[in-house]
């Protein structure tokens, strides 16, 4: 191994953009079993296909409507 590595010519990785972020986020028991369900059916891991769905969201710029009835 070197003491010392030139990086002076290195290049930026491309697709550091692009790398997930890992975060804790409070989601229904529900929605869980849902998407697990739909990961046995598809062979997707449930993490993947919510991903997927959320980028979908974004990709569409889809708006949460809420309705609230008192």
């Amino acid at each position: 191994m070197r003491e010392e590595y030139d990086f002076s010519k290195g290049v930026k990785n491309p697709y550091a953009k692009k790398l997930k972020k890992q975060i804790s986020i409070n989601i229904d028991g529900s929605v869980i079993d849902y998407f697990k369900q739909q990961a046995n059916e598809t062979g997707i891991p449930y993490q993947t296909l919510i991903n997927l769905y959320l980028a979908d969201c974004v990709e569409k710029k889809k708006k949460l409507k809420l309705d609230w009835v008192s």
